[in-house]
């Protein structure tokens, strides 16, 4: 059984999903893939893993990094589980290409190459926004692309953490994938 609950966000409200497990999903209102694998029977109550999320969202939302992840109940094919974990070891204000993240499923693979697209691919479908950092993800050539959330988001979030932005720039059109 997923259940829900939400949560108030300075940049918008956010709808969180659990299992007993723990997080499923973490999604701002009205982004691409909105809570496209959240169970069509789903309770909305608290719990104790959107007690923890809450608490490390509060921290992350005050500008400084959480020492701990709540519970978490990634779901997806292997090939996007894989491109998650990368996700989840990109350091708080850093950011990681596409293509550096398709080298790394490559080596993973013992390929001499991936798709940076596939890699694109698996990121925008990423379930649990935020807390499994795909905003930290930019284009090889410093664009902030591919943001489901939207662009805007992304660059409020990247700030948030004191990213370097220098050489990274805004795209003209918005590409979430």
């Amino acid at each position: 059984m997923q259940y829900t609950n939400h949560y108030d966000s300075p940049l918008g409200g956010i709808l969180l999903a659990c299992d007993e497990t723990g997080l499923t999903g973490l999604w701002f209102d009205g982004e691409k893939y909105f809570a496209e694998n959240l169970a069509p029977e789903h309770e909305e109550k608290s719990h104790p893993h959107f007690d923890q999320t809450r608490r490390w969202l509060d921290i992350y939302f005050s500008g400084r990094e959480p020492d701990f992840r709540p519970p978490l109940h990634m779901i997806g094919s292997p090939f996007r589980l894989a491109v998650w974990e990368i996700l989840l070891r990109i350091p708080y204000g850093s950011v990681i290409t596409y293509g550096e993240i398709s080298q790394m499923i490559a080596g993973q693979r013992g390929l001499a190459r991936m798709s940076a697209q596939a890699v694109g691919g698996a990121v925008g479908h990423n379930e649990i926004s935020i807390i499994v950092p795909c905003h930290r993800v930019v284009g090889t050539n410093g664009s902030l692309t591919g943001y489901a959330g939207g662009i805007s988001k992304k660059v409020k979030l990247l700030t948030l953490e004191k990213a370097d932005m220098t050489k990274l720039f805004t795209p003209l059109k918005d590409t979430a994938l």
